[in-house]
């Protein structure tokens, strides 16, 4: 793994509502949970004022992107419905987008429909941790829309992920679901795709060091690569630790993720992910 071994000044750009984001170096995407029970920091923010604070902590620290979710989908999690999600979801959506109109909004979805509302509202990228597979309209709607698509692998559904997933060959498998999933996504008119191979989700602890290692294989698909490892399991049972204490090693993991060619980081920390872009960004200069 040379830090030479990966064209780290890509020509990827993002293009959604008359913005550009260029991805010549990493970009990092800030968490902002609006839901009461996701992993980490659910129930953290419990109104305007506490959301604004994350935002402008977030954007101050360097954030390019930040990433809205209305629905946990941590190992196990219940799913709520539509309505309860544009719930949870709207009304951050707009304050944030009213407030700062420059930075890129994302939001975190399978629901075609809330993917719709999303853009409709101001969204600037559609994050769905299915690939599409959840919700066959979904496609078609982010091809309307003319949003970048964060394309993930999942196995199964986040009830039952955990569920002891199996692979013959966990990179090779991803590989092939991300490629079959961008030529149907690009089929359906998706000009703007992102890969996700989806650590955690429907993974062992090897299947995602695994995934890690070899994420440099993602760059055979063309598209910009985006990593979340954020304080997972994937540390905390290495290190033997909760969440709270993983913050050491999601940094230790995300600097090894851009060494191997990501180009956005999804963070819960956005400081230290940035230090860790420059850092390899001077390794690399």
């Amino acid at each position: 793994m040379s830090p030479q071994g990966t064209n780290f000044k890509s020509k990827y750009k993002l293009r959604a509502n008359g913005k550009t984001l260029a991805l010549k170096q990493p970009v990092v995407m800030g968490i902002v949970n609006l839901t009461p029970d996701s992993f980490y920091d659910g129930g953290t923010l419990n109104s305007h004022d506490e959301m604004l604070q994350r935002t402008d902590k977030y954007l101050e620290e360097g954030a390019s992107i930040l990433d809205l979710g209305a629905m946990s989908t941590r190992p196990g999690s219940k799913e709520i419905n539509e309505d309860e999600e544009l719930r949870r979801l709207l009304p951050a959506l707009r304050l944030i987008r009213n407030t700062y109109p420059e930075i890129f909004i994302s939001v975190d979805t399978y629901r075609s429909s809330v993917a719709l509302a999303a853009a409709e509202e101001g969204a600037d990228i559609i994050n769905d941790i299915s690939g599409g597979t959840f919700d066959k309209e979904m496609f078609g709607v982010v091809a309307r829309t003319k949003l970048p698509y964060v394309l993930m692998h999942i196995k199964g559904t986040p009830q039952i992920m955990q569920h002891k997933p199996k692979y013959k060959d966990v990179v090779k498998e991803v590989l092939t679901f991300l490629k079959e999933r961008s030529k149907e996504a690009a089929r359906a008119g998706i000009k703007q795709l992102i890969m996700d191979p989806g650590f955690g989700f429907g993974k062992t602890v090897e299947h995602n060091f695994a995934l890690l290692n070899e994420l440099e294989s993602l760059q055979k698909l063309k598209y910009p690569i985006l990593v979340g490892i954020s304080r997972k399991s994937m540390v905390n049972k290495i290190l033997g630790i909760k969440s709270a204490k993983a913050l050491n090693g999601t940094t230790v993991l995300n600097t090894l993720a851009l060494l191997n060619g990501a180009n956005i980081l999804r963070v819960h920390d956005v400081k230290e992910a940035m230090e860790a872009a420059k850092l390899v960004e001077a390794l690399r200069s």
